[in-house]
């Protein structure tokens, strides 16, 4: 019979349990009977020939026991007797059972919940068609990755050949009137191929048209579903009315499902990009996502070979621009997610630390109850039990052991996950979307069994194992106890996950503080910042925006309590941003000669409102216009990469704008003054080349470039902060603007560090765990061992030992084992901290303060665990231990 076919009648025999045993007394009584009817035909009475029938037959159970195994039925049914079995011997040890309980729940649980935010950040594939065709396609130059400029993506798209589709996208945010009070939604501005290039249709209406992808065409936009229900309240018949966008009538054309955020930027809405023919051949400004879908068959480093040689090919064509600038392809989802693979696959790995140790905790328990079950177990094997019985019967109560502490983590992780979802990183993507669903049930499930057959299978195989005369012995008190060295064994392994745990939250701690330490280059008390964006409408005339601006400086430093204001085109902190490439006068027009340096384009107090050092020069004045000397000023950094060992006064670099002779005659900036360093991008990030414009001077075109959104500044006196008032003085300066992102610069500061400080919290909630759970191991193990030898304690003492002697016996085995841990667990740290490089600031993997530091705290906690048992060792009654039975 082939394993199929013996799988199909196991599978009909369960299903038809009770059919199969009326089938077997049915046979069983026909054969009985025919015999008996042989016997009565041979003149034996009846009753006597149903007596002999019987005899000559056998026991009739035992018959139908090998029937039964025969249809591999007999190996369920001992499962469930040793499942019931199981039940009634924890019940008859509810201290031991709650406590074995909790302890998996804890691992379990925490384990889980961590396995369901992988699940939704990392496992679960993107909500496009066919999501492992679907590429990201980026500029590489210096070393770096970066966006790409619209002339090379019209120039790919037209150029390549291993695609279906070539689009792109740039994010965005636009101005809403849909309702009384205006608001700023993100969005994109995406070409017309976008949707088609991840395979998802609109649930109503229809992408836009190639037609309306072309500059001049009646403005049209594709919304989210979350976006039509929560703000245009899921109106039906919404395809083909207009909302206004930016302060034009803007037909809506379609609605995407609420799944569709294929770059994980929550977008709200999308408009067709409508590149003119000058942006087309504009190969220099750099700020699209381009994203393709590969043809069947084209893998993805044949898509890369055919980039190269586009790319030479632009760099020969255009090399003012493309020069040693290169193509990358990668996967969309390693782009979108390759950052979150690090933290969370370190806390699933701490997590699985954390369930070994409690597996280890609960195998030591069990060992220890497996010595007081030797007799009960002695016993069943003298009956007839086989080894094999014996280990399964064990191993049951483990599964049933397991199965509880499963159904409690899940109730723990259903808690945890919820607790991840609120406080966790916003920065985090899909974080919202962990639940506890199918997937994540079954991992719990196979934990749980894991979790078992790994706690369990070293007692039920010890266990089993055990001899009979000795068992007696032990027993009536012959055998003194022994140093178990499994138990010893499992207390190392305890020891060396939790001081890897540990030293991870160690060193990540220890990071945290250096950054909360960092001087960010500015005064962030009583400063608030929000962001403005004009709209295209109105506001198109550069002087007009700049114009605005200025009211709202001068309107903004009029309120109550505020000391100064002032714009900035992107604050610190606020993410985002704008950069050029500086060339120093008097070196070649070569991009290999450029400085890639962050812009700022700022109001004259802006530097005194957000109280940046001025460390050499002067401020900017209301002077410095367009009709003046360009002047700018730099940070420290940028001043020692262009100019270094010199003073950067008075210097000129070359950026942002053509002269009259066209890209060949740059304008040139003279500068005034240098500041100190910003941390701009985060504090855990090292400040970069940076560079401040007048706004009065800032090129016609560069409010293109920031979208004419400005971060304005207000430092407050203290106290409350207006922001009422801020929102009212830009309602009345720009009627149907809004101020949006409006916070103070700490609570910007805190949420920059928000990701690494949930990370260390974590981490370091699991290796306090960890500290607990190995203490407890090693004060099990230890307290075990007393009680195992208080009979040899007790002679030893009655021959004139010491308590001291005493005492460091049972300490002195403690802080081996803790010592053997502590080796083994340093060797592990010392390689695996090293993963953890990046997620790190100011501190080395192998930062020795930290494994110093970690390494006491942990010996000192198992100095306590072990003296608790040590001190109990040395109240032993000589008297009282000879008796001891």
């Amino acid at each position: 019979m082939t394993f199929w076919s013996k799988l199909r009648s196991l599978v009909q025999t369960t299903l038809r349990r009770s059919h199969m045993e009326s089938e077997m007394d049915a046979e069983l009584r026909f054969h009985i009977e025919t015999r008996a009817d042989d016997l009565v035909r041979s003149g034996v009475s009846r009753e006597e020939a149903m007596r002999r029938a019987r005899m000559e037959f056998g026991g009739v159970e035992g018959v139908k026991e090998e029937g039964r195994e025969a249809r591999g039925v007999r190996f369920f049914d001992e499962l469930f007797q040793d499942l019931r079995h199981g039940q009634r011997v924890l019940r008859k040890s509810p201290g031991f059972a709650l406590v074995a309980v909790l302890t998996l729940a804890l691992g379990i649980g925490t384990t889980t919940a961590i396995f369901s935010v992988v699940n939704a950040v990392l496992l679960r594939p993107l909500a496009i068609e066919d999501s492992s065709r679907v590429v990201l396609l980026q500029e590489w130059w210096k070393g770096s990755a970066g966006d790409v400029s619209v002339g090379n993506f019209n120039d790919i798209q037209k150029q390549s050949s291993s695609y279906v589709e070539v689009s792109c996208s740039n994010n965005a945010s636009f101005n809403l009137e849909a309702q009384d009070i205006p608001e700023r939604v993100d969005g994109e501005i995406a070409t017309f191929n976008y949707f088609a290039t991840f395979g998802v249709q609109p649930i109503a209406g229809r992408a836009f048209t190639a037609d309306e992808d072309r500059p001049g065409q009646p403005p049209v936009v594709v919304i989210s579903e979350r976006f039509w229900r929560t703000r245009l309240h899921a109106d039906p018949s919404i395809v083909g009315k207009p909302i206004r966008v930016n302060g034009l009538p803007t037909t809506v054309v379609g609605v995407m499902p609420k799944s569709f955020d294929p770059l994980l930027s929550n977008s709200s809405l999308w408009i067709p990009a409508a590149f003119t023919p000058a942006q087309l051949a504009d190969h220099d400004d750099h700020y699209l996502n381009v994203m393709a879908r590969l043809k069947s068959g084209v893998a993805i480093t044949q898509a890369q070979s055919e980039l190269e040689l586009i790319a030479r090919r632009l760099q020969q064509q255009y090399p003012l621009d493309d020069a040693d600038r290169s193509f990358r392809l990668q996967p969309l989802a390693n782009a979108l997610l390759g950052d979150q693979r690090l933290s969370l696959r370190m806390m699933l790995a701490a997590v699985g630390f954390l369930l070994l140790i409690a597996c280890a905790n609960i195998a030591n328990l069990q060992l220890a109850r497996s010595r007081g079950r030797q007799r009960e177990i002695a016993m069943r094997a003298a009956l007839g039990a086989s080894p094999n019985r014996i280990v399964r019967q064990l191993l049951a109560e483990n599964v049933v052991l397991g199965l509880a502490g499963g159904v409690a983590g899940v109730l723990l992780a259903y808690w945890a996950v919820s607790w991840i979802i609120s406080h966790g990183p916003a920065e985090m993507p899909r974080l919202d979307q962990s639940r506890i669903d199918a997937s994540t049930l079954a991992f719990a499930c196979v934990v749980a069994l894991l979790s078992s057959f790994l706690f369990g299978l070293a007692p039920a195989l010890r266990s089993a194992s055990t001899r009979l005369n000795e068992a007696f012995k032990s027993a009536t008190g012959i055998v003194g106890g022994s140093r178990d060295r499994i138990r010893s064994l499992l207390v190392v392994g305890e020891v060396s996950l939790a001081l890897m745990l540990m030293v991870g939250a160690g060193l990540l701690i220890r990071s945290a503080l250096l950054v909360s330490h960092v001087d960010p280059g500015f005064d962030t008390d009583n400063l608030v910042v929000g962001r403005v964006g004009l709209p295209d409408a109105g506001y198109r005339d550069p002087a007009v925006a700049r114009q605005t601006f200025e009211r709202m400086i001068v309107a903004a430093a009029a309120l109550p309590g505020v000391e100064s204001a002032a714009v900035v085109s992107r604050a610190p902190l606020a993410g985002g941003g704008s950069s050029n490439g500086l060339l120093a006068e008097g070196k070649p027009l070569d991009l290999a000669n450029l400085v890639n340096s962050q812009l700022q384009i700022i109001s004259p107090s802006y530097l005194s409102t957000a109280r940046v050092p001025l460390k050499a020069g002067r401020d900017f004045t209301p002077q410095d216009t367009r009709e003046r000397t360009f002047v700018a000023i730099v940070n420290e950094t940028l001043a020692r990469t262009m100019w270094p060992g010199e003073n950067a006064i008075g210097k000129r670099f070359a950026c942002c704008e053509s002269g009259p002779k066209g890209r060949m005659d740059p304008v040139w900036h003279e500068i005034v003054g240098v500041v100190a360093d910003v941390r701009a991008q985060g504090l855990d990030r090292q400040a970069q080349p940076a560079f401040y414009i007048p706004v009065a001077q800032m090129p016609p075109a560069s409010w293109d470039w920031i979208g004419r959104t400005m971060d304005l500044l207000v430092r407050t006196r203290g106290g409350a902060v207006p922001l009422r008032e801020l929102q009212s003085t830009v309602a009345s300066i720009a009627p149907a603007v809004p101020i949006y992102r409006l916070s103070s610069m700490k609570q910007k500061i805190s949420s920059t560090l928000e990701r690494s400080h949930f990370d260390t919290f974590l981490l370091a909630i699991f290796a306090g765990t960890a500290l607990l759970l190995s203490s407890v191991g090693i004060y099990g193990v230890l307290s075990y061992m007393v009680a195992q030898r208080t009979r040899d304690i007790g002679i030893r003492m009655a021959l004139g030992a010491s308590q001291g002697q005493i005492v460091w016996d049972v300490l002195g085995f403690g802080l081996r084992l803790t010592a053997i841990g502590l080796a083994m667990g340093l060797v592990a740290a010392f390689a695996a901290t090293r993963l953890l490089s990046s997620l790190l600031y100011g501190v080395r993997p192998t930062d020795a303060i930290t494994f110093a530091v970690v390494s006491l705290l942990l010996l000192a906690v198992a100095l306590i665990a072990s003296y608790l048992p040590a001190r109990r060792a040395t109240l032993v009654d000589p008297i009282v231990a000879l008796r001891y039975d």
